[in-house]
């Protein structure tokens, strides 16, 4: 069976766009008129249908609910002035979602079938796509355990679905974030380099007790020793110290590979900036702020794309960043993806899929 030219489509007899005031977006709490949905049974993916945003109906007993077979992915799509419309590298989304399911024992979802599937539901929902300055479609991929299923093994049946929801910026005001010592996001040989669903769960009890200390988010150490940094909240996360940029390796595995990390390196390669990926201590970062040479902390992400941090805070010792104007790197680095993102600029790499 061709699953790529398979795709029914139902559309919704009215929008809910005329109540959206895309001058005024809050973050993940308006969501487009459809979704994309298909179901794996029997060994094989089937059902692909684009059918009006709605509920879904589950089993109390939905494998996913009790034993975490849950992973997703996150993408924006972004309009120029031509009203065109382009996404930021979504075969790199589409690889990584499968990384996601190998580890968490769930099917693959077939690449070509991602693909296809983006294209026709932000096709079928291109108005949603705003074209505000600051704004774009967040897109939501992810996959589930759906196997009706009270037992400890991977489950048999699985839903594959993508929705959309119209974003404004992620981060408003200053980022103030401590280092975490205390609690831990991930462990060598865990799923910390998966995308699942876990992974933030684990993270939200810990970011609370941030929160209610003044702090947006916490930068998070390794699990031995918490001594060496790993991520920043939900982001990578980058030092630029002296005259190299600095971020965390992949290495052991306990930290996500990020798209738009990968993205950041690169630009900053192209633009002379010294790089390394490498183990971070908290020593070391501390040291530098002391001494002057650590000229920006910024964690990136496709949520907030480029997060400048201003002020981290470790052992009850404050150390404040440079004020966020005075940041070269990371704001030319920023500007340079969101001109890429929507068209402005040649794409050197082939990061940009037109729809």
């Amino acid at each position: 069976m061709d699953m790529v030219s398979n795709i029914k489509i139902e559309r919704s007899a009215t929008s809910k766009l005329p109540e959206v005031d895309f001058n005024n977006i809050q973050f993940g709490k308006q969501f487009s008129d459809h979704m994309f949905v298909a179901d794996y049974k029997n060994g094989e993916w089937k059902n692909m249908e684009i059918k009006p945003y709605a509920p879904i109906t589950l089993s109390p007993a939905c494998a996913a609910i009790h034993y975490g077979q849950s992973v997703f992915e996150g993408m924006k799509a972004y309009k120029n002035e031509e009203g065109e419309i382009f996404l930021f590298r979504p075969k790199d989304n589409a690889k990584r979602i499968n990384i996601s399911s190998t580890r968490m024992c769930m099917p693959e979802f077939p690449e070509d079938l991602f693909m296809e599937a983006l294209k026709q539901l932000i096709e079928v929902d291109a108005d949603w796509v705003p074209s505000n300055e600051g704004c774009s479609l967040y897109i939501r991929p992810f996959m589930f355990a759906s196997e009706e299923l009270l037992g400890v093994r991977p489950a048999d049946e699985y839903k594959f679905m993508i929705f959309t929801s119209p974003v404004g910026g992620y981060y408003s005001g200053e980022v103030h974030v401590k280092i975490e010592t205390e609690y831990t996001r991930a462990a060598e040989g865990g799923v910390g380099y998966a995308k699942a669903a876990g992974n933030y769960a684990a993270s939200l009890y810990p970011a609370k007790l941030g929160q209610e200390q003044g702090y947006r988010q916490l930068i998070w150490t390794d699990a031995k020793t918490h001594e060496y940094i790993e991520e920043a909240g939900t982001m990578n996360i980058m030092f630029h110290i002296g005259d190299t940029l600095i971020t965390p390796h992949l290495d052991l595995k306990t930290t996500l590979a990020g798209i738009t990390r990968d993205s950041v390196l690169t630009i900053a390669k192209e633009l002379g900036v010294k790089v390394e990926e490498r183990k971070v201590s908290v020593k070391e970062v501390v040291e530098a702020a002391k001494n002057g040479t650590l000229k920006d902390v910024f964690g990136c992400g496709t949520a907030a794309t480029i997060a400048q941090i201003s002020s981290i805070t470790y052992n009850d010792d404050r150390i404040e960043l440079p004020a966020l104007s005075d940041r070269t790197l990371s704001n030319e680095i920023g500007q340079v993806l969101q001109d890429l993102k929507r068209g402005k600029i040649e794409d050197k790499h082939n990061w940009i899929y037109k729809i």
